[in-house]
């Protein structure tokens, strides 16, 4: 059996129980990386450059299966071992529109993590914040902590000094921040917890709290990049020195009208003018794509200058691509890199198992590669499209069957069986077979 990384039981109880429902784990996939290791070493570099006040940018690139989403994930999880905050963004035509800054930035704030706080950890953080500014204030001796009023005068003039970049640009956000304070300190906690949804960029925030901190509307476009910048300080300076920010799916671009295609692209290339200007120290920015965004004429190509910031030379064999390029190519599985998973997950799983002796006996080595290649040939023998499927079964059908009853042997008792409505768009179009509802497939 191969080695698998310490984990608790309950991190590898959620791996698995992720598997099992054909998601992607939210965390623990350092226990799952396969072929990633070579990535490891330029991108702890980038979080590290970035923990220091600095910024760092890739566009990862991958076909339909590829593992984009478990490689932006896989990330964050080094990220928040960092320090760093994390926001995982899907791009979406309809809910996520990337020309509409406000709500990248919303659904940013929605999705904010850190390694202690679950989404939305933004309050959390907030309060964080505040805490340090007063511990702050506190340690410079000049202010008596038995005296409020002095205390929190004294929170907020420091708080405007940290604030002072952002507010000459987006003064609400300093604002708000303000309100907030006075409430959370009158204990007005409806008010302040108004405030922290304005923070965050919500609608239809009520108006009474909006006004009881001097700010007017809600969050728009040319705010948002300004409130960007304020959270990044506010993570600074609460211990987070940083924030890793994934913006996925970005080649639903492609989908949308021509004007609204280029209003987004027209974003994309202002976010990264501004990171290479400095604007957003402590900022990691990651987008993921397919090829044909990166290279068709109905995506990146669209917007010259967005193209040259984003050109990396894919020419040479891919085992030379360098992980510090802009883009980061992500080849996908082939058969023995699918097996190598899928020892790793019976591994993973023998750690939790009832009967682990079991487990390894009767799914061994063998087994695994022949799965695999089942699985891949039930999808038309595209193995790239296989991993999701293939761990699917593995855990679903045969390792939980295997740990459950001691007369159940897979290559005697399990007959694989991939039924279209258990695919996802991709799957069912790689899927080799004139049967529209199964295939059936016998295992040696």
């Amino acid at each position: 059996m191969s080695a698998v990384a310490p984990a608790s039981p309950v991190r590898m109880r959620e791996v698995v129980d992720a598997l099992r429902r054909g998601t992607v784990p939210q965390a623990g996939l350092d226990l799952l990386a396969v072929g990633l290791d070579r990535f490891e070493t330029a991108l702890d570099d980038d979080l590290a450059a970035t923990a220091r006040g600095g910024a760092a940018f890739h566009a990862i690139r991958g076909e339909y299966g590829s593992g984009k989403t478990f490689f932006a994930r896989w990330l964050a999880e080094r990220a928040k071992r960092a320090g760093l905050a994390t926001a995982e963004v899907q791009i979406s035509e309809t809910e996520t529109p990337l020309h509409r800054l406000e709500t990248v930035y919303r659904r940013l704030t929605e999705r904010l993590t850190t390694a202690t706080h679950q989404p939305s950890a933004l309050r959390a953080v907030v309060d964080s914040w505040f805490y340090t500014l007063e511990e702050e204030v506190l340690d410079a001796g000049e202010t008596d902590e038995e005296d409020e009023a002095a205390l929190a005068a004294a929170v907020d003039a420091l708080m405007e000094r940290r604030l002072a970049d952002v507010a000459r640009t987006t003064p609400a956000f300093a604002a708000a921040l303000r309100g907030y304070r006075r409430a959370v300190m009158a204990g007005d906690g409806a008010t302040a917890e108004a405030l922290i949804a304005w923070l965050g960029g919500q609608k239809s925030v009520a108006a009474s709290a909006r006004r009881s901190a001097g700010v007017r509307g809600d969050l728009d476009h040319f705010a948002a990049l300004g409130f960007l910048q304020g959270l990044l300080t506010v993570l600074r300076d609460c211990g987070h020195p940083g924030l890793l920010l994934v913006l996925d799916e970005i080649e639903t671009l492609q989908r949308v009208r021509g004007d609204v295609r280029e209003k987004g692209l027209n974003a994309l290339r202002q976010l990264l003018d501004e990171i290479d200007a400095g604007r957003f120290p402590g900022l990691f920015l990651v987008i993921t794509g397919t090829p044909a965004f990166y290279e068709g004429q109905q995506g990146a190509q669209r917007l010259p200058p967005l193209a040259q910031r984003l050109a990396t030379d894919f020419t040479t064999d891919p085992r030379f691509d360098s992980p510090r390029a802009v883009q980061l190519r992500l080849s996908g599985f082939d058969l023995p890199q699918l097996g190598e998973l899928g020892r790793t997950v019976r591994d993973l799983y023998a750690l939790i198992a009832r009967n682990p002796e079991r487990v390894a006996e009767r799914v061994d080595d063998a087994y695994l590669t022949e799965l695999a290649g089942a699985v891949t040939g039930g999808l038309g023998g595209k193995v790239g499209v296989a991993p999701r499927v293939f761990l699917r079964k593995l855990v679903a059908d045969v390792l939980d069957r295997v740990d459950e009853f001691k007369d159940f042997a897979p290559r005697a008792h399990y007959a694989l069986t991939i039924s279209s409505s258990e695919l996802t768009e991709t799957e069912r179009n790689a899927a080799a077979s004139g049967d529209a509802g199964a295939v059936e497939l016998e295992l040696p």
